[in-house]
């Protein structure tokens, strides 16, 4: 049986950003998790899925080997890891502690999402914090730097701890202090008839703390602009739109939530001779007209040196050869891609006295030059005249 496409089981697009991702996964693994439909194995079989969708989408070089080759880029192994297609062993409840914080399997593991839906114990709120953001940086990189790998640095602004209270947000000397709405846990419960559930504190705002002394640095936000320098390296084989993460090193969360992630997004600039098609890069060459009649062999250009390129005899303008693994690298670490070289036979636009009675004689050994060679051409042409 078919496996599933692992958009479709979100229900994002192919374009979709980290967020999106994020926020589709989210949505689907409320809906299926096993606490939630308690003996319900189809439910629980959909919890599988869409974490392991997740799991690949969300890492950018997992994500760019399943965009190019679909669920067989984990088969055999692939990408680091055999069973379970999403490239390594992944446990469901482990990515799902990832994305939500959850301490443990079940919805009273510490808070969370599952303390909103099931009203369970509090202790989510004091110290939990909120999130800081991912970022995206987008980097434009030339085709050698594409086919070799490349180290770059980046700069960006983005906000970071406040070194002044610690991220705490308190002036140096004060602590926060736990607030009287929801007396620390930063959530309050609110009931619906035979449903109670609970939303984050109006006061304290999920934080459990209120601060009486803002720190001066920050204003009591925690969190300061600065401007970030970064050392990106670069694989061999990513094109246009492949993805790079950078573990925690998006906005600074507040009140000790967990720091985001940055993802490079990647643009290949278009290249004076080479284009590429997948993994394979093509290129046009003019030779002399008298190479292709003759043969022989010239030396052309690729992106990792002199390659040497047989023209037979009699070669025709338009023929295109095969340069094996002089194209791109994969990102999976397989057989690399081929060079593919046109080769246009160039008329010259002027001759000397000799060589033109040269070729005169040439025409005359070899029948009318006014009619086309081709026999083959010929004879279909026949039925024009």
């Amino acid at each position: 049986m078919a496996k599933e496409d692992f958009y479709e089981l979100l229900g994002v697009s192919k374009s979709a950003t980290p967020e999106e991702l994020k926020k589709a996964y989210r949505k689907q693994a409320v809906k299926f998790h096993p606490d939630k439909n308690p003996g319900n194995k189809q439910a629980e079989e959909k919890f599988k899925k869409v974490s392991e969708a997740y799991d690949v989408l969300n890492d950018a070089d997992k994500r760019a080997a399943y965009d190019q080759y679909g669920h067989a880029a984990f088969q055999n192994g692939g990408m680091g890891g055999g069973g379970g297609g999403g490239g390594g062993g992944h446990d469901p409840f482990d990515i799902f502690r990832d994305v939500f914080g959850q301490q443990g399997r079940g919805g009273g593991g510490g808070g969370g999402i599952f303390d909103e839906m099931f009203g369970g114990g509090g202790g989510g709120g004091q110290g939990g914090g909120q999130d800081g953001a991912d970022l995206r940086y987008d980097l434009e990189i030339t085709l050698e730097e594409a086919a070799r790998g490349a180290q770059k640095d980046i700069s960006f602004r983005k906000n970071v701890s406040c070194e002044r209270c610690d991220g705490s947000g308190a002036e140096p000397g004060s602590k926060p202090v736990t607030c009287p709405t929801c007396r620390g846990a930063g959530q309050i419960r609110r009931s619906g008839g035979i449903i109670t559930f609970t939303q984050a504190c109006p006061t304290c705002h999920g934080q459990g703390s209120t601060i009486d002394k803002p720190c001066t640095g920050c204003r009591g936000e925690g969190r300061m602009p600065k401007t970030t320098k970064l050392n990106v390296k670069i694989p061999a084989g990513v094109d246009t739109g492949s993805r790079l993460r950078s573990a925690s090193n998006g906005e600074a969360g507040v009140g000790g939530g967990h720091t985001g992630d940055l993802y490079i997004v990647l643009s290949v600039k278009e290249h004076e001779l080479f284009e590429r098609h997948g993994d394979d890069l093509f290129c046009e060459i003019p030779i002399k007209f008298t190479l292709a009649t003759l043969g022989g062999t010239i030396e052309v250009p690729t992106l990792f040196g002199k390659g040497s390129l047989k023209i037979p005899t009699g070669t025709q303008s338009g023929t295109t050869f095969r340069l094996r693994e002089k194209g791109m690298p994969t990102l999976r670490g397989g057989r690399q891609g081929d060079q593919l070289v046109r080769v246009q036979v160039e008329v010259p636009k002027s001759l000397t006295d000799e060589q033109k009675e040269l070729l005169e004689q040439f025409a005359k050994i070899s029948g009318d030059a006014s009619e086309p060679t081709s026999k083959s051409f010929f004879d279909k042409a026949k039925k024009f005249f």
